[in-house]
């Protein structure tokens, strides 16, 4: 009765659509979960995740989990994610993503999940890091380690959606610094972010682990903008 009480005073809400969720709902409602437009890059190694790196950064696999469309489902749930401290969708994503991923792992052992850290400013800020979740997820689904304190943020700058394209493409090469010692070494890491627009953050990322001698690298993100 309590319970009934309190979601009748404090509604759920689709993070989707901000329609009220039914009692056997969470978190999306059932037609938003129908409509997610998953990409399905884990069956294609050549997908366009992957692409994105060519000539750029040696990754051993990378894809995403869904398309991001302009005032679509995904762009509320990120939009959501990041600011409205939903941190429950990372973690729901995550879990639908786990099984293709297991499907990856049986032929690219990943070692590590490694999240795209942010500047310890931001994280104050928000207090949270959007895709500690997701990454969490994955990496309990893989039965494998997550690590955040290998990769850190030097540099505070300004938030990726507030730049244009052009702007998103000149990430400063010294922005992200790689903290290791030697069990580090020889690691297969999975690196995890929560949108691919160009690339050039996930670049310099990876760019910073591959110091860490005998690396390899992968990436998933949780969406992939074609802007």
């Amino acid at each position: 009765m309590i319970k009934n009480l309190i979601n009748l005073l404090f509604p759920k809400i689709c993070n989707g659509c901000n329609s009220f969720l039914l009692t056997n709902e969470n978190l999306l409602c059932s037609k938003c979960r129908h409509d997610l437009p998953f990409t399905n890059h884990y069956l294609v190694k050549n997908n366009e995740t992957f692409k994105k790196f060519y000539g750029r950064l040696p990754v051993e696999h990378a894809s995403s989990v869904v398309y991001f469309h302009k005032k679509g489902i995904v762009q509320q749930l990120i939009h959501n994610l990041k600011y409205k401290g939903a941190e429950d969708v990372g973690a729901l994503l995550g879990t639908l993503y786990c099984s293709q991923l297991k499907e990856i792992n049986s032929f690219e052992e990943f070692d590590v999940v490694i999240p795209v850290p942010l500047h310890k400013k931001r994280l104050k800020e928000r207090g949270y890091n959007q895709v500690t979740l997701f990454g969490t997820t994955l990496a309990a689904g893989l039965s494998i380690p997550y690590n955040d304190s290998i990769l850190i943020r030097k540099l505070y700058s300004k938030t990726q959606t507030k730049k244009n394209l052009l702007g998103r493409t000149e990430i400063n090469p010294t922005l992200f610094e790689a903290k290791f010692s030697e069990k580090e070494h020889g690691k297969h890491f999975l690196l995890v972010d929560d949108v691919i627009t160009s690339g050039a953050t996930l670049e310099a990322c990876g760019k910073a682990l591959l110091e860490i001698p005998g690396t390899k690298i992968s990436i998933v993100t949780i969406a992939f903008s074609h802007s």
